[in-house]
Formats: structure tokens, sequence, C-alpha cells
């Protein structure tokens, strides 16, 4: 074993009996094996820092860098290059934490910008300083709901992303709530359902817009038919989406939740990425993490401290809705230094041209006789198609020519088979779309 390896046998053997599993490997299973690097690293006994990183470079020319056209929560946005330099200022990268006001005031500054912005597009009341990414913020949410009402049991939208479903599930699990499922129609959330399902069990619903087939659903009567109820009405939500579409706040939403990824963060194999979770001001106090605020010290000067901290560090932990100890706070300056560059005209821009595009290679996939539609809804920039064409072939096709795209929402769940998913963003050309189509067109 090498030495930089913290773990020993005993510990991996102990790791292993806790988990109720007989190998290393079933903790790897959900990975699909053609993405995963099957060989030895070869990496001799002994190498110097420079030896290492040379030898590791080698490896990683194994890996090819794809044209995306997919989406389903990782979106292929353009990515301003001076946010690095902005976020690189040792105004913010200091090593100190928010709990020392006094000699972190880069860092509750941008959280507070932060706040502000993700308040602004959500249309809510208060933001937190930022979750870890969509999924768990959406499981945040939950909690948030449970805490509220005093109930145990969610309604999950069957149009949610499989992935958030999944942790929510999780989430679920270990704190002792249940989760049940709202069965759409025609792509998106139906309001009858909704109507069968509520009763004074369900503490909330969560609906996702622009959902996993990319459909901006329809949530008129929603709101009425929740809070008559006394349940928790959240809504996850591309943040980038909500530039141009209805906000949470407007749909009467009492919690705003999703992921940041497309506020030009990169795909990144998968993350790091950032959650938002916002709410309406009645809610603050079930929120976990924390919250910064404006303050003026004695000479008047505006200062920012943090407000609230409701987590189990600072309140007595049975009183705690969660034990979120942490935010990602780089990221969400990142976040915070792309919506300033962008602004409202931009991020507009950003939407008008990932739509115009979509709708391209939407029109150009039908005529090319080999796809057609699934559903007949509004989206802004993803989109399913059924194919009668081999999948696999398909994504090996594009593959060969460098595109990465028509993720199989099969793989997700058996009744999509041969249902896949394309993005088209602002970083894509008309001339790519066109060889995409091409491609695709060629294909028997």
């Amino acid at each position: 074993m090498f030495k930089y390896f913290p773990h020993t046998e005993a510990d991996l053997t102990q790791m292993k009996q806790s988990l109720g599993i007989k190998n290393t490997e079933r903790m790897f299973q959900v990975i699909p094996s053609a993405v995963r690097f099957n060989q030895d690293y070869n990496i001799p006994s002994s190498l110097s820092e420079i030896e290492l990183r040379k030898h590791m470079e080698e490896l990683g020319k194994l890996n090819q860098s794809k044209m995306i056209f997919s989406g389903l929560g990782a979106y292929d946005h353009y990515e301003p290059s001076v946010i690095n330099h902005i976020v690189s200022r040792q105004e913010f990268l200091t090593s100190y934490t928010p709990y020392q006001p006094e000699i972190s005031q880069g860092t509750l500054t941008y959280i507070f910008e932060y706040q502000s912005m993700i308040s602004s597009l959500t249309g809510m009341d208060v933001s937190n300083a930022s979750m870890y990414d969509g999924p768990t913020a959406t499981a945040e949410a939950m909690f948030m709901a449970e805490a509220i009402t005093k109930r145990k049991k969610i309604l999950v939208s069957d149009t949610v992303n499989p992935n958030i479903m999944s942790v929510v599930k999780t989430y679920a699990k270990y704190k002792g709530l249940e989760v049940d499922i709202l069965i759409s129609k025609d792509g998106s959330a139906n309001i009858e359902s909704l109507k069968n399902k509520l009763d004074d069990t369900i503490a909330g619903v969560i609906v996702q817009r622009p959902n996993f087939f990319g459909i901006i659903e329809n949530y008129d009567g929603f709101s009425k038919l929740i809070h008559d109820n006394d349940s928790v009405f959240i809504i996850n939500g591309d943040i980038s989406a909500l530039g141009v579409i209805k906000t949470p706040g407007e749909e009467d939403a009492d919690i705003a939740c999703g992921d940041c990824q497309s506020l030009g963060m990169p795909v990144a194999f998968g993350g790091p990425y950032l959650g938002y979770l916002t709410t309406k001001k009645q809610h603050v106090r079930k929120m976990p993490g924390r919250i910064c605020g404006q303050s003026f010290d004695r000479n008047h000067v505006r200062s920012f401290v943090l407000t609230l901290q409701a987590r189990e560090q600072h309140i007595r932990r049975e009183k705690a809705n969660s034990n979120i100890c942490s935010n990602q706070s780089l990221l969400a300056l990142y976040a915070t230094v792309y919506l300033s560059l962008m602004g409202p005209k931009g991020l507009k821009q950003v939407n008008e041209l990932s739509y115009t595009g979509a709708h391209y290679l939407y029109d150009q996939l039908i005529a090319t006789g080999k796809f057609k539609p699934v559903f007949n809804k509004p989206f802004l920039k993803e989109f399913v198609l059924h194919t009668h064409l081999n999948v696999e072939m398909i994504q090996k096709h594009l593959s060969d020519h460098g595109i990465f795209g028509a993720v199989n929402l099969g793989d997700f769940d058996e009744k999509y088979q041969n249902v896949v998913n394309f993005c088209v963003t602002e970083k894509r050309s008309k001339a790519e779309i066109n060889h995409l189509v091409s491609l695709l067109g060629g294909l028997s």
C-alpha cells in the first residue's frame, strides 16, 4: 500500500462490514463500466512531485474533451475567464471563516451580495449563504417542510430529475420521512394527481421547472391547493432560466431551491457545484446553514455580520433541522462574480441564444425523419425526442466525432427507452448544430 493512502486493509474491512458489503467494487457499481479507468496506474514506488505530475499528465491524455449537446442538470454555459482572476484575489481567499467578522469582511461581503442576487432571481425574501449542490439543497428544503408542518410525508413529482429524487429519498430515509410520487401527465406535474394525493399527512410538495424533460411546467392553481392543505410548496429550478421565466416567488412558492451550476460553472465531471436555497421571511428560522446580514459600525461604515445560524452548533441539537456546517463559499463567489458581469441583460441574452439554438436543433432533428416529438410542451434549452435508431450507436457515432449528447432517458427509467436528451447553450454555434444534424441524419 502506498504511504499516502491513509486506510489500512483493516480499515477497509471494517468499512465494508459497516456498509454490509463484501467487496469494494460494490461501492462503485453506479458508475458505468464504460467510463471507469480500468487500467493500472503503474506508479513507481518512488517519484519526485515533478515526476509524479508528469506521469499523471500522461495518463490524463486518455481523457478527451467533447462538444456538449446534453443537459440533465449539467449545462455547458460560457465561463468568463475574468472570474478566476477575481476569485483568486487575497480579499476573498482569506483563511478566516465568517465567524470572525472583523477579519473576514471580504467573505461576508460577497456572501451578502450572493444572497441578494439569488433572492432577486427567485423572487423570494431570503437566501442562505449557499448549499453544496442542487439535490442536497432540495433535500434540505424537504427538511424545512417537515419542520414547518410537523408532518412526515413529502410529495415529489415524477418529472423531477432522478438524480435529485435519489438524494431526496436517501435523506428522507434517515430522517424517518416518507416520499410519495406525484404522477405526471404529458411530461408535466398534474394538478388532478395533486388533488388526489393531498391530505393532512403531506408536509410539502416538490416540483421542478424546467423539469427532467426540459419542459417549463405550468403551476396555475398549485399554490392555492397546497396552502389550503397547510402544506409547503417547493420549486426546484435552473437559476439561469429564472432570468427569463416565471419565478418561484411569482408562483407563491414557500421555498425555492436548485443548482447554480448553470451560472457559467464548469461541467467538471459532475462537480463541485453550488446549491441555492431561498424562502419566505416567515420560514427563515427553519432555514439551515448561515445567513449574512448588513450592519453599520460605530463610524457609520457599512459592514457585514452573520445574522442567523440555525444549525446544531448554535442551538439545541433537537431544535436543529439540519447538521450542515458549511457552504460552497468559493463557488458562491463564482456565481456572484458571474451575475455581476452578466447583469440582467446578459443573463437574458444567454437564455435567448440558448432558446433559439435549442428550438432550431429540435426542428432540424425531427426533419431528418430519425426523431419524433415526445411531448408538445414549451421548453427553453433542452428537450427530449424519441428515436427508432439504436441509442448506443448514436452515442458512439457522436463520440467518434467529438460530441457528447443523446443521453438515453431509458437509463433512468425503462419506460423512456429510446427517448434521448439534447441541450443547446449559447456556446453552440449554428455551424456546430448543423454538424450534429448532418451526423445523425446519415445514420440508419
